[in-house]
């Protein structure tokens, strides 16, 4: 378990929005409500060039939160030692607010898959996805959050509900979550069950942030809803009203707006970054 004097997420309880290169102008003159940005590890851990240069001026206004895409937390083989080592010379010079990976897997032996793959609920997985995190916490000296998945399927062999698994890793590793509400919405429509209820047994003490996605509405081959987490679209109506229904329980937190695919012009994307800040501002202080 990581060493509780080792760094925390510091975001301010306001909101965030996942940057994207086009929006540099935008955000250096007319931010809005936006007060911290995500970026995505990978597509910082070259030796220069703009992307480097366009972040570490960001980072001198806003603060930042590193979320990774290709660690591979849940793989059955061990992590990467050399993305492991460029994740934590990202993390040393920019120092961000906040780090975090998904709950999946995404590497066979030495292939890298272009998706972030389910898991099943299982001891077995629970205590690979434990060690894992702390071999990731030990080395960059900080706490991570782990992220709960979309889902389109359950597996069978799971003993464990997604709440208390996610809870028994915090409990162990010491790490934090983070909250993906789109997430906790697609996977309960997709598998049957109640959204407010996940929410309801989720850990909420452990939360240290909170995302926000678009998603897409397609039907299965019988006919029934199925949500697809796209982060390509304006936030659903019942994911505000689900974001409504988890603040009220966890209070306050940093909220980010994802917005990865068919990026919008500034001015959408700081729009839903102020709904996010109404949305905060509901919340008893």
């Amino acid at each position: 378990m990581l060493d509780q004097s080792a760094r925390r997420p510091r975001l301010p309880h306001s909101a965030g929005v996942g940057y994207k290169p086009q929006h540099f102008a935008d955000l250096t003159s007319d931010p809005g409500a936006v007060t911290w940005l995500e970026i995505h590890a990978e597509n910082y851990m070259g030796d220069g060039g703009r992307p480097l240069a366009q972040l570490r001026q960001l980072s001198k206004r806003f603060a930042i939160s590193v979320h990774g895409v290709g660690l591979s937390i849940g793989g059955e083989g061990a992590l990467d030692r050399d993305h492991l080592a460029r994740l934590k010379h990202l993390c040393d010079w920019l120092a961000p607010a906040s780090f975090s990976e998904h709950l999946a897997w995404s590497s066979h032996d030495s292939a890298f898959l272009n998706d972030l793959l389910p898991l099943p609920y299982t001891n077995a997985t629970l205590a690979r996805v434990a060690d894992h995190i702390d071999q990731v916490q030990t080395t960059l000296g900080r706490r991570m959050l782990l992220e709960n998945p979309s889902s389109y399927l359950a597996f069978a062999e799971s003993t464990w509900a997604e709440p208390e698994f996610l809870a028994e890793i915090a409990r162990r590793t010491g790490c934090g979550l983070l909250l993906d509400v789109n997430n906790v919405f697609v996977s309960a429509t997709n598998l049957g069950f109640s959204p407010q209820g996940y929410i309801d047994a989720f850990p909420l003490d452990a939360v240290g942030e909170i995302h926000l996605g678009g998603h897409d509405e397609q039907a299965d081959d019988h006919g029934a809803p199925l949500l697809i987490d796209s982060h390509g679209r304006a936030v659903a109506d019942p994911v505000w009203a689900l974001l409504d229904y988890t603040l009220a329980r966890s209070g306050a937190q940093p909220l980010l707006i994802e917005w990865d695919n068919d990026v919008p012009d500034w001015p959408q994307l700081a729009a839903e970054a102020a709904r996010a800040q109404t949305a905060l501002h509901r919340v008893p202080a």
